[in-house]
């Protein structure tokens, strides 16, 4: 069984533990994403090489505020040369339980269980989608959503990799954050945009989804370039009592 189907891990393996983007209020239990503690996770450590610390970065540790955060993601161009889908082997059985990494994720953070039939078929349940506040009741309905998507983080120095950690990025488990159960219609919007070039309509999505991001290219080490650093930081402004955990993906 993984390690995102027990909820007493969500609290060993970091989390952003999220407050209200309103500035003058803190945020309460029911902002956080549904059916688990708000949490997001991330690397630590050197960058990669070529990248550089972003200018007035801490010198590193957890509970950082979403500007310092930001200010933590290692600085480089992005590039999608050589960039295909499939170099992410994703949806993986990886406990050999009969459910795949996409069924884990809707079994783990369905606000009313699925019943759960041969082949870890699903049916019945209920999701709140985080990014529009839409209830959904069929599984089918929903994607599974790479918080950080497949191509930026390929862009980000996934490119680098070898194709078992590609592999593990893509069926990331071990971190609350990195997949998210969304709508259909919102995961195909933002596609593999970047926070530049989208964020979730609902504005009650806003500094979770942004510590959501900030915390899983920390756990990996992915970079960000300018346009995509400007933008984190300008839309974080509104998002100061939020707070970023993260540990280091292996």
């Amino acid at each position: 069984m993984t390690a995102r189907r027990l909820a007493p891990i969500a609290a060993l393996f970091l989390a952003a533990s999220l407050a209200a983007c309103n500035p003058s209020a803190a945020k309460t239990e029911s902002d956080s994403k549904p059916s688990a503690p708000a949490a997001a996770a991330s690397a630590s450590g050197a960058p990669a090489d070529g990248a550089s610390a972003a200018p007035g970065a801490p010198a590193g540790g957890n509970g950082l505020s979403l500007a310092e955060a930001i200010a933590k993601i290692p600085a480089a161009d992005e590039s999608r040369t050589g960039y295909k889908r499939d170099s992410f082997r994703h949806w993986i059985d990886e406990d050999k339980d009969g459910c795949s990494t996409r069924n884990e994720v809707l079994l783990a953070e369905a606000t009313k269980k699925p019943e759960q039939g041969p082949k870890c078929a699903l049916t019945g349940g209920e999701w709140l989608s985080y990014y529009d506040e839409a209830t959904v009741t069929e599984a089918r309905k929903l994607d599974i959503d790479h918080m950080v998507p497949l191509a930026e983080a390929w862009d980000s120095g996934a490119s680098e990799w070898d194709s078992d950690r590609r592999m593990r990025y893509a069926n990331d488990l071990s971190a609350e954050r990195s997949l998210v159960a969304v709508t259909a219609h919102e995961n195909r919007s933002k596609a593999d945009k970047d926070p530049s070039e989208w964020m979730p309509p609902a504005n009650s999505a806003k500094c979770t989804y942004l510590a959501d991001w900030t915390a899983t290219k920390l756990r990996w080490k992915l970079t960000a370039d300018d346009k995509e650093r400007t933008a984190l930081e300008k839309l974080a402004a509104g998002c100061s009592t939020t707070v970023v955990k993260y540990e280091t993906a292996a």
